[in-house]
């Protein structure tokens, strides 16, 4: 009895199809690349490039050794979804991954999505996102907090104005509450930064 083969649709910049756990490697490089590109996406093992499902035999082992690859070679830690996905009489293993501790490495390399590619990432895309984790996406007080301006405490507000006056850390005369978190920046639009809900609530 023949069998139809079953086709799931083409690669995306979010989904990426490896033949087998035998190419482990290069779906370490296709996550990464996805992750920095999208910070999520899937990738099925047992599925030939054009979307056809060939399966693979499927245990424990071979769901550890994704799990570990995983684990040993993507870098920052992700900690993704890993299942076996049916498809007719034929079985593969689906990944789903998330991560935004962009960028993520494979093997100490970065890489980026472009199309159905895994293509090595420029050495000022790279830096960009380095100084964007670091400085922006991770840092607590550069975070918007849930409060806006009309939760401020007004005689917390009138006393940090009064000590950093005295003190010498502000040289400016607003004591108009949106004006003032403005220069400090410490809103982002009506709402505090974390940084200026902890003095001001």
């Amino acid at each position: 009895m023949i069998v139809a083969l079953v086709n799931i649709g083409s690669e995306t910049e979010q989904i990426e199809y490896k033949k087998s756990i035998g190419e482990l490697k290069e779906a370490m490089f296709s996550i990464a690349a996805i992750l920095n590109k999208h910070q999520k996406g899937e990738l099925y093992f047992g599925v030939k490039n054009d979307g056809t499902v060939i399966g693979q035999e499927i245990n424990d082992e071979s769901l550890r050794k994704v799990s570990q690859a995983i684990g040993n070679h993507i870098k920052p830690a992700i900690y993704p979804e890993i299942k076996i996905q049916q498809f007719g009489d034929r079985e593969t293993i689906l990944v789903r991954f998330e991560g935004s501790r962009c960028p993520h490495l494979a093997y100490n390399v970065p890489r980026i999505r472009v199309a159905d590619e895994d293509l090595v990432m420029d050495q000022d895309t790279y830096d960009f996102m380095i100084r964007k984790r670091d400085n922006v996406d991770y840092s607590w007080e550069k975070r918007v907090s849930k409060y806006t301006i009309d939760d401020v405490n007004e005689d917390a507000f009138a006393e940090y104005l009064r000590k950093a006056k005295d003190a010498g850390r502000i040289d400016f005369e607003d004591t108009d509450v949106k004006t003032v978190l403005d220069k400090l920046e410490l809103i982002e639009g009506n709402y505090l930064l974390n940084a200026g809900a902890a003095l001001f609530l």
